[in-house]
């Protein structure tokens, strides 16, 4: 713990602490986004099967509210992310399957789509994002730049190729990024193969190694809460998006943090991140905005295999919990995630709430906490976990959640019901739906996760009625383009639900 506490003192800016003044109307709002921490990584949430120390998100779990059934938007970031931002599903869009390559996508969020950072500027907020973005820009190398040849250095091996390093030269400007999409100010990189280079708004301002990344971002995070501090307290509020690159793969904890888990990199990686986010909690009470902010963390997906899982699970560390599968996979393991929120005077501490939520929902959310209305064409998958949140709440406030993997396979939940459209995890996890098929395993999976919650039993044999009712619901949701009220909405493109069979593959655009 001491050696916890000096780093933390060592991302801090050493000024003096700020008294307290009147508490504005509007809260701060800092969301923070691990990258593949799985639901397992978390000590409070699996004290059984996780070695990993994480006191910081212990301590905010017991100074918040935790969820036990929160969701990413997709087993994979960029959608996710796509989520998080817009409060729409990402298979929406022309992305049905995978992530963005990071170099020169299009960006993903159209140009005309209501942001939660636009939203929450049309409510007074400063906005900021600081990380990873991995939603696509475009870019302009400096005059006399030689491209990047990424293909090439991706075939290489040894110094030439360092993980993370295919960043963008400096001085390359980004087009149609996240500054155009409701954000401030942004300081970050593209994704994790590109982290080496360092972005400022719409510049490329740095080369930096990638292990430097996490620090230079904690460091980065702190001083934004220090250089906002006085306009918050004035009633000016600032909106932090705060997406980590930690702990994806490069896994690359910095020399005081390696050996710290006795589990290897990955584990010492984990430590890392709860240092970092325990700096972020650090400043805000140093600064007196803790009682005025609403604190969200969560992660984008669950652990990636990637993280040398299988040495993990023999060391007795089970990233995933009870949970089966890992990042990728259509199973919860894959999109299941920690959730925790502050927020003093409004949420109660050590509380804990079972209602299913996704990552969609920040927009309503926070539409509902400010009052503000949301267009029709808005947040069509965004749902207000309020009433949650101050201990309200009586019955399910969603209706169901849809999941989706990174091969772009489809599942609906609905209180104690998980249908999947797929014969096996739809990602990495074995076995994938090809070897499943081979295997002669059932065209769909369908568990009642209210009593297995490892989706062991495969029941949609005994529960045809229960497979019909999720299906009709999953189409309606994609047909009417929302799974919220509100006017019928289009889809970007055609969606095909069921990829299983494609002589009876559906699909709608409206």
């Amino acid at each position: 713990m001491k050696h916890l506490l000096l780093t933390t003192t060592l991302l801090l800016t050493p000024l003096a602490a700020l008294h307290a003044a009147e508490v504005p109307a509007k809260p701060n709002i800092v969301y923070i986004l691990a990258d593949d921490l799985g639901y397992g990584d978390v000590q409070c949430l699996n004290p059984q099967r996780g070695k990993i120390k994480t006191p910081y998100l212990d301590g905010l779990a017991s100074q918040g509210m935790t969820f036990t059934d929160a969701h990413g938007g997709s087993s994979v970031c960029t959608p996710t992310r796509y989520g998080l931002l817009t409060g729409r599903y990402a298979w929406r869009t022309v992305l049905q399957r995978g992530v963005l390559d990071g170099s020169d996508d299009p960006p993903l969020i159209a140009a005309g789509r209501l942001t939660v950072p636009a939203m929450l500027k049309q409510q007074g907020y400063v906005t900021a994002a600081l990380g990873k973005w991995h939603l696509g820009f475009g870019s302009e190398l400096p005059q006399g730049t030689k491209a990047l040849d990424r293909k090439a250095l991706k075939r290489a091996t040894g110094a030439k190729r360092e993980p993370g390093g295919l960043g963008l030269p400096v001085g390359s400007r980004i087009i149609d990024g996240p500054i155009t999409r409701g954000f401030d100010y942004f300081w970050g990189c593209s994704n994790a193969r590109t982290m080496s280079g360092l972005m400022e708004n719409d510049r490329v301002i740095e080369t930096i190694k990638p292990i430097a990344m996490l620090p230079r971002l904690g460091q980065r995070a702190v001083t934004y809460v220090a250089q906002h501090a006085a306009a918050a307290k004035a009633g000016k509020p600032f909106f932090l998006y705060l997406p980590l690159t930690s702990p994806h793969a490069p896994i690359v904890p910095t020399p005081e943090w390696q050996g710290q888990s006795g589990l290897g990199d990955y584990g010492d990686f984990v430590m890392q991140t709860d240092a970092v986010v325990g700096a972020v909690l650090a400043a805000l009470d140093q600064h007196g905005l803790t009682d005025n902010t609403l604190v969200i963390f969560t992660s984008d997906n669950g652990c990636s295999p990637a993280a040398g899982t299988d040495q993990l699970e023999q060391q007795g560390h089970f990233a995933s919990a009870q949970y089966r599968g890992y990042k990728a996979d259509i199973w919860d393991g894959g999109h299941r995630v920690p959730f925790f929120v502050r927020w003093p005077g409004k949420v109660k501490a050590a509380s804990h709430s079972t209602q299913l939520i996704c990552h969609t929902d920040l927009m309503a959310t926070c539409a509902e906490i400010l009052g503000a209305k949301l267009p029709a064409t808005a947040a069509e998958d965004s749902v207000s976990i309020l009433s949650a949140l101050l201990g309200t709440a009586t019955t399910p406030l969603r209706e169901a959640v849809i999941h989706h993997s990174i091969n772009g396979r489809f599942a609906i939940r609905q209180g104690q019901w998980k249908l999947e459209l797929c014969p096996g995890s739809g990602g990495w996890g074995k076995p994938g739906d090809a070897d499943a098929a081979k295997q002669g395993l059932p065209a769909i999976q369908l568990y009642d996760v209210s009593i297995d919650l490892a989706e062991t039993r495969n029941v949609q044999a005994q529960h045809p009625e229960v497979v019909a009712r999720l299906t009709k619901l999953l189409d309606s949701y994609v047909a009417d383009g929302r799974s919220t009220p509100g006017p019928q909405q289009a889809n970007d493109v055609i969606v095909t639900v069921s990829k299983t069979d494609p002589k009876n593959a559906k699909a709608a655009k409206r």
